[in-house]
C-alpha cells in the first residue's frame, strides 16, 4: 500500500516538475521572443533615426515581415480590412506575402512522429520530403496512407502558437499603453482587433478545429443533397491539433481556362457550382469558406468543385445578411441608389447620410466593378490586389459619406467580388444575379428568422 502510494508521489512529482519545466521553457521562450522584438524594432528605428526614412507605411511592413509569422498575418489582415485601416496602409500591405522558406524535412517528422505517437514508417506507407506548400503557420506534404489512399499532411511549425501567444500578448499591452496615452482612441479601436485577429490565428493553429469545419461542411453538402461540391475529408485517426492528415483532392484551380476545358465543356455550369454551393453555406452551414482565392477553388477530375483550406472560416448574423444580400443585388441591378440605401443600412453611422449623393459617387465605381483583365486571374498576387482595390474603393466611398463598415461586410464583399470575376472571365456571357440556375437569394427568404447566426 506504502509502495503503490510512494509511486504515485513520485508520479506525481515528475509530472508537476514536467508541468514546471514546461512552463519555464515557454517563459524563457516568451522573453527570448519579447528581446528578439525589440531587436528587430530598434534596427528598424535606428535605420530610420540615421536617415533612412522610406514612407510610415513602408517602414512598418517590412518590419513586420521581418518580425515573421505573427506579424506577417497581422499585415495581411490590415490588406485585407480597408473597413478598419487607412488606405495608404491597406495598400502597401497588399505587398506582405506570407512567402516562408519550407523547413527540413526532419523537423517535419519530428512534429508528425511526437503528435502521433509512432515512426513515420508505421504511419504512412510514404511521405514526400520535398513540401506542396510552405507557409508561416504550417506546411503541406503529400503522402500515402498504409491502405495506399493518397492524402496531404498538414503540419504546424515548431513553437509556432507560442510565437503567437507572446507576440500577441505583447501587442494587446503596447495597444493598451497606446489607448491611455491617446485617450480619442476607441478602446475597440486597437486592442479589440487585437483581441479578434488573436482569436483568429489560434483558431486557425488548432487543426482539430480545421479538420471539424471539413467534416461539418460535408456534412451540411449531404444534408442539403449537394453532389456538386466536396471539401477533403480528414483522416482522425492521423490528425492532432498540430497535425492534419486529410483525403487528397487532383484536379485544376478553377481559374485556368485551358486546363478547366480538359475537364468539362460546361465551365459556367461548374461555376454555378461554386456559386450555389456558398451562397447557400451562407444560409445553411455553421460557417462559410472566408478566403475563396483561386488557390482554393478547384475543379476535380471528376467534375465536382472542391472547396480546399477551411483554417479561416466566417460566420454572419440574419440581420446583417439582410442589408449584404440587398447591396449584392444593387451591383448586379446596376442600381447604384439601392447600393447607397443598403450602405446606409449596412454602416455605422451618428450623421444623416445624403443618399443622393453617396449614389452619385457609387456611380463612378460601376465602371471598375464590371471590368476585369482575363490575366489578372492567373496571377494570384495581381488579383488579390485587384479585389483589394475595389473593396477599398466601396469602403472610401462610405467613409466619404460618414460611414463606418463591420469587418464581416468587408469579408464576405471580398468573396463576393473573388466569384464576380470569376464569372466575368469563365463564362462572361452568363448574368449570375438574373441567371436562374443561381439561387443567391431566393432560399433566404424562406429561412426562419434566426436561422443564421
Amino acid at each position: 500500500m506504502s509502495d503503490n502510494s510512494g509511486v504515485k508521489d513520485m508520479r506525481a512529482w515528475l509530472q508537476s516538475e514536467r508541468s514546471g519545466l514546461a512552463l519555464a521553457l515557454n517563459t524563457a521562450r516568451g522573453g527570448l521572443r519579447i528581446l528578439e522584438t525589440l531587436s528587430v524594432v530598434g534596427r528598424h528605428g535606428l535605420g530610420w533615426a540615421l536617415g533612412d526614412r522610406p514612407p510610415v507605411p513602408a517602414l512598418l511592413r517590412t518590419t513586420f515581415e521581418s518580425l515573421g509569422t505573427t506579424y506577417i498575418k497581422l499585415g495581411q489582415f490590415i490588406a485585407s480590412s480597408p473597413s478598419i485601416f487607412p488606405e495608404e496602409y491597406v495598400e502597401e500591405f497588399q505587398r506582405c506575402l506570407d512567402r516562408t522558406p519550407p523547413l527540413p524535412f526532419h523537423y517535419i517528422r519530428e512534429t508528425i512522429e511526437s503528435e502521433l505517437g509512432d515512426n513515420l514508417e508505421s504511419l504512412y506507407q510514404f511521405v514526400d520530403p520535398k513540401p506542396l506548400a510552405s507557409a508561416s503557420i504550417a506546411q503541406v506534404h503529400a503522402a500515402k496512407l498504409k491502405n495506399g489512399q493518397d492524402v496531404v499532411i498538414k503540419v504546424q511549425r515548431p513553437g509556432v502558437k507560442n510565437v503567437l501567444l507572446t507576440d500577441f500578448n505583447f501587442l494587446y499591452f503596447a495597444a493598451r499603453i497606446t489607448e491611455r496615452l491617446a485617450p480619442g482612441l476607441s478602446r475597440s479601436a486597437i486592442s479589440g482587433v487585437i483581441e479578434e485577429l488573436q482569436a483568429g490565428m489560434l483558431e486557425e493553429c488548432d487543426f482539430i478545429k480545421e479538420a471539424g469545419n471539413l467534416k461539418a461542411f460535408n456534412v451540411f453538402l449531404r444534408d442539403t443533397g449537394n453532389t456538386q461540391a466536396i471539401a477533403p475529408e480528414p483522416v482522425m485517426s492521423l490528425t492532432t491539433g498540430k497535425v492534419l492528415t486529410m483525403e487528397r483532392f487532383f484536379g485544376v484551380p478553377l481559374t485556368d481556362m485551358s486546363v478547366l476545358k480538359k475537364y468539362t465543356d460546361d465551365p459556367a455550369g461548374t461555376l454555378i457550382s461554386a456559386l450555389n454551393t456558398w451562397f447557400s453555406s451562407l444560409m445553411m452551414c455553421d460557417f462559410f469558406h472566408a478566403d475563396v482565392h483561386a488557390g482554393n477553388l478547384m475543379l476535380l477530375e471528376d467534375g465536382r468543385v472542391g472547396f480546399i483550406d477551411f483554417g479561416i472560416v466566417g460566420r454572419i448574423r440574419r440581420e446583417a445578411w439582410d442589408g449584404m444580400a440587398t447591396f449584392f443585388n444593387a451591383i448586379g441591378c446596376g442600381d447604384a441608389r439601392q447600393m447607397a440605401e443598403a450602405m446606409v443600412v449596412i454602416g455605422m453611422t451618428r450623421e444623416e447620410v445624403d443618399v443622393a449623393a453617396l449614389a452619385r459617387d457609387i456611380e463612378g465605381l460601376q465602371g471598375a466593378l464590371g471590368h476585369v483583365d482575363p490575366s489578372a486571374l492567373m496571377q494570384a498576387d495581381r488579383n488579390d490586389r485587384e479585389v483589394n482595390g475595389l473593396l477599398m474603393d466601396i469602403v472610401k466611398i462610405g467613409e466619404g459619406h460618414g460611414i463606418r463598415f463591420p469587418r464581416e461586410f468587408a469579408l464576405l464583399l471580398k468573396q463576393f467580388l473573388y466569384f464576380d470575376r470569376y464569372v466575368q472571365v469563365l463564362a462572361p456571357e452568363m448574368d449570375m444575379f438574373s441567371d436562374n440556375r443561381v439561387d443567391m437569394f431566393g432560399a433566404i427568404d424562406d429561412m426562419p428568422d434566426g436561422f443564421l447566426h
